[in-house]
């Protein structure tokens, strides 16, 4: 399955957005996980079908309610062979 790595910059800790991500994730049957990172951005690391990686991207760049996205980045990689979608 396709996969690739998402780099959310924004107000998008403390707000439920990695929680949210991995509601969305899941409705959507794609695997990985998202975290924080000390920069204060969310990395998010999916592997799904290209329909389902590009709706999370679409779902990515608004968020959940108190979140405020400024960018996404996205990068395509190898098949990761991801299983469930954890947070961290």
């Amino acid at each position: 399955m396709p996969t690739a790595r998402f780099v959310v910059i924004g107000k998008v800790q403390g707000v439920f957005y990695r929680a949210s991500t991995r509601e969305q994730a899941l409705a959507l049957g794609v695997s990985g996980h998202a975290e924080n990172r000390r920069d204060g951005s969310v990395e998010v690391l999916a592997s799904g079908s290209a329909q389902a990686l590009d709706a999370l991207e679409r779902w990515l760049r608004k968020g959940p309610p108190m979140a405020a996205v400024a960018t996404v980045g996205r990068e395509d990689l190898p098949e990761q062979g991801l299983r469930g979608f954890q947070i961290g």
